[in-house]
């Protein structure tokens, strides 16, 4: 059985589970993010031209028809593909600053976590935890804990 726990501890673990939630999100921004990178290099490979085609596969017409056949050419089959390649252009710059900005965000998080996390070990332990118990406690029930406390009041 735990010692008690103090409200202090209470409103640590609350405010980790939010932290906790606030990651999941920034991990879900930064697949996102990935999916578009992806969608927008595919988009570029998939647009070669023959000539770089028939450098890539050697010269011989059968070899170059055959990787036509399995690279069609989105961009370049586009009705305008100077505007598509300004579309793919935009949809990496815009993908890769939603990457890298979510990346930092998520660092930060991380940052604030752990200074989260050595305040609520410390919260529990002065309220007589052992270490080992305020490092296994479970932050989520003890966040529940705190919300039933305060609807009750």
């Amino acid at each position: 059985m735990n010692p008690m726990i103090s409200e202090a501890a209470r409103e640590f673990a609350a405010q980790l589970a939010r932290q906790f939630g606030r990651d999941a999100e920034l991990a879900k921004r930064l697949a996102d993010a990935q999916r578009r990178l992806e969608r927008a290099n595919h988009r570029l490979w998939w647009g070669l031209h023959p000539d770089g085609l028939t450098a890539v596969y050697a010269e011989h017409p059968t070899v170059v028809e055959a990787a036509l056949a399995q690279n069609r050419s989105e961009v370049l089959g586009a009705p305008d593909p100077l505007a598509a390649l300004q579309q793919v252009h935009h949809s990496t710059r815009t993908a890769f600053t939603d990457y890298q900005t979510a990346a930092e965000q998520r660092r930060q998080l991380a940052a604030d976590v752990g200074e989260t996390i050595r305040q609520f070990v410390d919260a529990l332990i002065a309220a007589g935890w052992s270490e080992q118990q305020a490092r296994d406690a479970n932050v989520h029930q003890l966040a529940l804990t705190n919300e039933n406390t305060d609807r009750r009041s």
